[in-house]
C-alpha cells in the first residue's frame, strides 16, 4: 500500500535562499542566517502547550521526518542531537516513511536521548501486508523502544478497526496517547466525524497561513473536544517559501520575535489556541535551528494573527 507523503520543505527553502541572492535581497537572507544561531534561539523562553487529556506540556515546535533517508544518516543524527539541545522533544515519523523509524531509533540510542523525546509514529490497518499489531511491533523494534508516546492512524486508513485495538495497547502501556492523521483537505469531513465519534488524545492535520481550512471546523472542534493538535505541512509542501521569494518580512515581525519566513509561518500556526505542536520537516541543521527559533519568545495574539493573514494575502502592509 502506498501512503502519500508531504514533500519536504527543504527544496523550496533552498530555492528561496537562492532566489534571494539572485535578486540581491541580502537583508532577507541575512535575517535567516542570523536566525540560524543557537545562542539567539536559546536566549528566549521556550513556548510549550498542554495536551488536554493529560496536562503534559510539549514544546510547540517539533520535527517531521518523512524525508529521512539512509543516505543522510550522519546528518540526521546531528539534527536529532541539536533537537534535544534546543529543548525540543516531538519527533513525528511513520511506518510508511521508509528508513525514518530505524534511523531515529539508531540515532536516539547512540545519543542516549530516547527518554527525553516524545516519539509519535503512525500505522495503517493491513499496511505493508501485515496487521496493525505487526506494524506496531515493527515500529517498536525499529525505534528501539518499548513504547511510543503517540500512535496515530495514518490518513484515517483503517481507523474503525484500529482504534479499539489501540485502546487496548494504551492499557498495556505500549502507547501513551492515541491519535489520527490527515494531510489533505478531502479528508477533513471524515476527520471531523472521527473526532465526534471516538475518544482521541491527538489529531494531526494540515494547516498553514495559506491553508486555513482546518480553522473552520477541525480546530474549533479540537478545542471543544479537548483534543491535542499536531500540525503538518506548516510550509504548504514548500509552496510558502516559493511564494515568499523576494518578499521582505514586515518590519513588525520583530514584535513577535520573528527573524525569518520560516519563523513567520510557524509562529502563525502555533499561535492558534487549538494547536499543540507544529512538526515542520527538516533534513538540514540550519533549517532545524531556524524552525526551532519559532518555538521561543512571543506569540501573536488574535489581532496580530489577523494582521499576519492580511499581510500574507497582500491586503495590508
Amino acid at each position: 500500500m502506498r501512503i502519500s507523503r508531504p514533500q519536504s520543505p527543504d527544496i523550496g527553502r533552498r530555492r528561496v535562499i537562492a532566489g534571494a541572492v539572485t535578486a540581491g535581497i541580502g537583508a532577507v537572507l541575512g535575517r535567516r542566517l542570523a536566525a540560524a544561531e543557537p545562542a539567539s534561539a536559546a536566549a528566549l523562553p521556550l513556548i510549550t502547550k498542554a495536551i488536554p487529556s493529560s496536562g503534559e506540556h510539549l514544546p510547540a515546535i517539533g520535527i517531521g521526518t518523512d524525508s529521512f533517508s539512509e543516505s543522510a544518516r550522519d546528518a540526521i543524527r546531528e539534527e536529532l542531537a541539536h533537537l534535544a539541545s534546543l529543548g525540543a522533544t516531538v519527533i513525528d515519523t511513520a511506518a510508511a516513511y521508509g528508513d525514518s523509524e530505524a534511523l531515529i531509533g539508531d540515532a536516539l540510542a547512540q545519543l542516549g536521548t530516547r527518554d527525553r523525546m516524545f516519539i509519535a509514529t503512525k500505522l495503517v490497518g493491513s499496511g505493508f501486508g501485515v496487521s496493525g499489531a505487526a506494524s506496531l511491533a515493527r515500529s517498536l523494534e525499529r525505534l528501539k523502544t518499548t513504547h511510543v508516546d503517540l500512535l496515530q492512524v495514518h490518513n484515517l486508513n483503517g481507523v474503525a478497526t484500529l482504534l479499539p485495538t489501540m485502546q487496548q495497547w494504551k492499557t498495556e502501556k505500549k502507547i501513551r496517547y492515541i491519535g489520527v492523521t490527515t494531510s489533505r483537505g478531502s479528508q477533513h469531513a471524515d476527520m471531523v466525524a472521527t473526532m465526534r465519534a471516538d475518544p482521541l488524545d491527538f489529531i494531526q492535520v494540515d494547516y498553514s497561513i495559506a491553508n486555513r481550512d482546518a480553522a473552520q471546523t477541525i480546530l474549533p472542534l479540537a478545542l471543544e473536544r479537548k483534543i491535542a493538535v499536531l500540525v503538518n505541512l506548516p510550509f504548504g509542501r514548500s509552496s510558502l517559501f516559493r511564494e515568499a521569494a523576494g518578499r521582505p518580512l514586515p518590519p513588525w515581525a520583530a514584535d513577535i520575535d520573528v527573524a525569518s519566513w520560516a519563523q513567520f509561518f510557524l509562529k502563525y500556526v502555533i499561535s492558534h489556541p487549538a494547536v499543540t505542536c507544529a512538526i515542520p520537516g527538516s533534513t538540514q541543521l540550519s533549517h532545524l535551528i531556524d524552525n526551532q527559533a519559532a518555538g521561543r519568545g512571543r506569540l501573536p495574539d488574535e489581532s496580530m494573527r489577523r494582521r499576519m493573514e492580511a499581510f500574507w494575502d497582500n491586503k495590508a502592509a
